[in-house]
């Protein structure tokens, strides 16, 4: 009996020490973890970093120490803990072969969120497909199309692309070609482009508006027309300058040619004819 009390009093003073300071540093580790990560999204929510960011990171920090917590209190009561971690590692190691094109994706969602090539309502070309940003999530980002279709980009095809923001600038560039027959006067034609863009008042002064014969082409004299509107103003005054300047050519006499050629057909029947008589 008193054999039995010695070992369960060896055991309480050896391990009994052990286990509350295993317990005090859960504890305390817990509270630390959950403070640490009050504190990173309140940095977070001060600096206007996206939510879904905001969720990963907190995420991360309180589960990452909480992980050294539990190994740390293993430790304390002699549990060897290096084969553990290393079993850890081996484990996440098969998980990330596992749900490799996941991880890319998550990867490429948070490089997304942080650098902010595009935002919510931008009008952007991701993969190809041009639309408007509704959403930037973790793992995929959700385009609206002008023809209103939901179009989901997984994220690493979007940060492993080529991305074009057409709303990152205040203003934009419209580039017009127009036509006029060879036979036209190429000053009136200029004038009446000018007067065109200068009666649309989308178009701003600044930068100044271009207008130069470009190209000698087959059946026209291609000018280029290259106003400056604003960005949001980019598609209204593009119809609404299209639309001008066949009407203000029309009015003028000026000719938008199109595409023609001449075919002249040779005839032999006369002398393939008197061949045969022959």
């Amino acid at each position: 009996m008193f054999e039995k009390l010695n070992v369960v009093t060896e055991f309480l003073t050896i391990y009994g020490l052990k286990l509350v300071v295993a317990l005090v540093i859960i504890l305390v580790g817990t509270r630390i973890a959950k403070w640490l990560s009050a504190v990173t999204r309140n940095v977070m929510r001060k600096k206007n970093v996206d939510p879904a960011l905001q969720n990963v990171t907190v995420s991360l920090v309180y589960y990452g120490l909480l992980g050294f917590v539990v190994i740390a209190a293993l430790g304390q009561v002699g549990i060897q803990t290096a084969s553990f971690v290393a079993l850890i590692g081996a484990a996440g190691l098969a998980i990330g072969l596992a749900l490799q094109g996941s991880l890319s994706n998550l990867a490429a969602g948070f490089l997304i969120l942080v650098f902010r090539p595009f935002r919510v309502g931008d009008f952007v070309e991701l993969a190809g497909v041009s639309g408007a940003v509704e959403k930037i999530l973790i793992f995929t980002t959700e385009l609206k199309t002008a023809d209103n279709k939901k179009v989901i980009i997984p994220n690493a095809l979007v940060i492993n692309g080529t991305i074009t923001n057409f709303s990152a600038n205040d203003i934009r560039r419209i580039d017009l070609t127009v036509g006029i027959s060879y036979a036209d006067d190429i000053d009136r034609a200029k004038d009446v482009l000018m007067a065109v863009v200068n009666a649309d008042e989308r178009v701003l002064a600044e930068p100044e508006t271009v207008i130069g014969v470009h190209t000698l082409a087959d059946s026209s004299v291609n000018i280029v027309v290259r106003p400056w509107v604003k960005t949001p103003d980019y598609w209204p005054a593009h119809f609404a300058l299209t639309e001008a300047i066949k009407k203000n050519f029309d009015r003028a006499g000026i000719t938008i040619p199109f595409p023609q050629r001449e075919v002249h057909v040779v005839r032999r029947d006369a002398g393939l004819q008197g061949d045969n008589q022959a």
